[in-house]
């Protein structure tokens, strides 16, 4: 077993099968890599460990964005070298080998971000599979590193923005969109496998379809653009609660709060948006695609169309160049837009970033104090914002129930693992982890709300979940 939480991820296995490890690292989109892997592996006749001990070796997924992650992922190489031995290093981090064997040379390979193939290469070199053609090893959904009742669905790879404070360009490439049916075709597969949240994600979900010329496409008889509009619309159907990430500010947000605005639509009043600063002059020494004043403008107008809408976003405070007065502008920014859910990071130089070479970067000391100041002024928003919840009748799915019978879980406004929580303390018995119910506010705090259930129909309005995933 992981010494320092880094655990290989489960999946059935057999004695006298070839057995890997997974530790995946970093966002969901380096999530959704990992469960591509093993799903190729699994496909191939491979086993999947839940430790170190019982894998023959062991693929790590690294994240190299910021240096506090990069140092994370070279923790996490060294921990199974000791572990187990037989170390593969694929992801962000991969993308620049010689910073890994420099200090890991025992690993066997090392592979950028989404190479499948070189991956399987690498796992094939090191410990060959094991046919057996008897046994149906692989779920229709592929292998899942999240719980069964919600997933990561990626639409697409890649980014055109040139943010100069980050390298996912460099790393991962220019946009490339998925065909629209291949999403459509996978959601269904969740569905069916009872999967009641998904979780669109991408570089720039916003931006979808934008490298297909928003070409058109058939699914299910039924015309489908590559436009994020009108994926948001046919994912609205299929059956499940539908929460988009990572969306810029695009004028076409409009209509997905417009389709947000319909509680019939499957498509939560949730949006994802990293804002990253409120400045003009901030925002143009990032090269943002937005500007502050334009952002309230807009966040205006979705609330007007939409007004349970829950925004999300997060910020980064002590960019190079960044005043005291644009940092002001910011905190008064965060005042007036009364986001719901909102992080922050201190600026860190990210090797290779072209903001490392610009000039006044900030003391480490004064980028502490600012990030100290802004989550005092979010910490005061969302305890306002969640107050005005008690009294409310929220409907929320239930992530887990522990050993007291409390039970965790979240409504519409707060995504797994970033956002908050709702919990339950009474009348739990019947529940279990992807049940919705309708729920009463009678307490909150800065981030998090309890309740009492007020029904006892937990499916609805849903189909009951199979009993396998």
């Amino acid at each position: 077993m992981s010494k320092s939480g880094h655990q290989p991820r489960a999946g059935g296995l057999k004695s006298e099968q070839a057995v890997i490890g997974m530790v995946s690292l970093g966002c969901p989109k380096a999530l959704v890599d990992s469960e591509r892997i093993l799903t190729r592996l699994r496909a191939e006749g491979y086993g999947i460990s839940p430790d170190y001990a019982g894998a023959d070796a062991v693929i790590v997924n690294t994240c190299g964005f910021l240096d506090t992650a990069k140092a994370e992922s070279l923790q996490a190489i060294g921990e199974a070298l000791r572990e187990n031995g037989k170390v593969i290093v694929t992801g962000c981090l991969g993308a620049n080998p010689e910073y890994i064997t420099g200090r890991h040379p025992k690993v066997l390979a090392v592979t950028g971000p989404h190479q499948y193939e070189q991956v399987l290469d690498a796992v094939h070199m090191a410990v060959p599979p094991i046919p057996d053609p008897f046994i149906q090893l692989m779920p229709s959904t592929g292998v899942k590193l999240t719980p069964r009742h919600y997933a990561y669905l990626k639409i697409s790879e890649g980014c055109n923005h040139k943010c100069r404070f980050c390298i996912i360009p460099d790393m991962r490439g220019r946009l490339l969109s998925r065909p629209g049916h291949a999403i459509m075709r996978e959601a269904e597969k969740l569905v069916e496998s009872g999967v009641r949240e998904i979780l669109v994600i991408s570089q720039d979900t916003g931006a979808y379809g934008l490298d297909r010329k928003h070409d058109h496409g058939i699914w299910k008889g039924e015309n489908l653009r590559s436009h994020i509009v009108d994926l948001a619309r046919a994912l609205g159907e299929v059956g499940a609660w539908i929460r988009l990430h990572y969306v810029y500010p695009y004028p076409h947000v409009r209509d997905l709060v417009s389709i947000m605005a319909d509680s019939k639509s499957g498509l939560l009043p949730y949006l994802d948006i990293p804002f990253q600063h409120a400045h003009p002059e901030t925002l143009r020494r990032m090269a943002r695609p937005a500007a502050g004043t334009k952002a309230l403008d807009e966040i205006s107008k979705w609330r007007r169309t939409c007004p349970n809408l829950a925004i999300r976003s997060t910020f980064i405070v002590g960019y190079p160049g960044e005043t005291e007065e644009e940092f002001e502008t910011l905190l008064d920014w965060l005042q007036d837009a009364q986001l719901d859910r909102i992080g922050c990071f201190k600026y860190e130089n990210v090797e290779g970033a072209r903001a490392n070479a610009m000039p006044n970067h900030v003391p480490e000391e004064v980028k502490r104090e600012r990030r100290e100041r802004f989550m005092q002024k979010a910490q005061a928003i969302s305890a306002g914002k969640l107050a005005k919840k008690v009294g409310t009748v929220q409907e929320v799915i239930v992530d887990e129930i522990d050993g007291d019978g409390i039970a965790t879980c979240r409504t519409k406004a707060d995504a797994p693992e970033i956002d908050g929580c709702l919990f339950i303390d009474s009348n739990t018995d019947d529940l279990k982890p992807g049940d919705i119910l309708q729920v009463k506010i009678d307490e909150a705090n800065e981030y998090d709300l309890w309740g009492q259930r007020l029904d006892a129909s937990c499916g609805a309005p849903f189909t009951d979940i199979p009993a396998s995933r």
